[in-house]
């Protein structure tokens, strides 16, 4: 049994922007009980040098929504400029109905369309499934791991569970 690059991409960034939308809205409830301003958590970073956790997100967004590269086409622009929880839920709530509208026919078989993006400032071209496996997912995990781990850091409630979501 093979699997197919559309249940290789968009059912995981779906089910991974639904579980950090959660994650977004336990932080925005842990803010608001403790009294805490949202732009504390939402500008909190790791490490000085490191993106806060606004940009982890929208760069976890952006590159979900990349996978419309494995159709042939190029994923909706988004300017950046979210300034709260909420903001950045609408902008979740908007990634997951564009890939909502991503059918299998138009992703399956894109396992050796060439896909270019400018990475670090170098334009970069790959085949679809390398494009898939070693630079979406990975990128996308990566932020969306470091959004959790700053919150967590900053003592907002989560677990194992809230990042994997339920297993049912």
């Amino acid at each position: 049994m093979s699997i197919s690059m559309y249940q290789a991409s968009v059912p995981v960034f779906v089910r991974g922007l639904t579980n950090l939308r959660g994650i977004l809205a336990k932080a925005a409830s842990h803010a608001q009980t403790r009294k805490i301003q949202e732009s504390v958590l939402f500008n909190a970073r790791l490490y000085p040098d490191m993106f806060p956790l606004s940009r982890q997100v929208q760069i976890a967004s952006d590159h979900a929504k990349g996978v419309a590269r494995l159709a042939g086409q190029e994923p909706p622009p988004y300017e950046d400029n979210e300034q709260s929880f909420a903001d950045l839920a609408a902008r979740i709530d908007r990634t997951l109905a564009f890939l909502n509208t991503l059918t299998p026919g138009e992703i399956d078989g894109s396992e050796e369309r060439l896909v270019s993006r400018k990475l670090g400032g170098k334009m970069m071209t790959f085949k679809g499934q390398v494009f898939l496996l070693q630079v979406a997912l990975p990128n996308f995990y990566f932020h969306s791991t470091t959004a959790y781990a700053i919150l967590r850091h900053n003592g907002v409630e989560l677990g194992k569970s809230d990042f994997i979501g339920s297993l049912e």
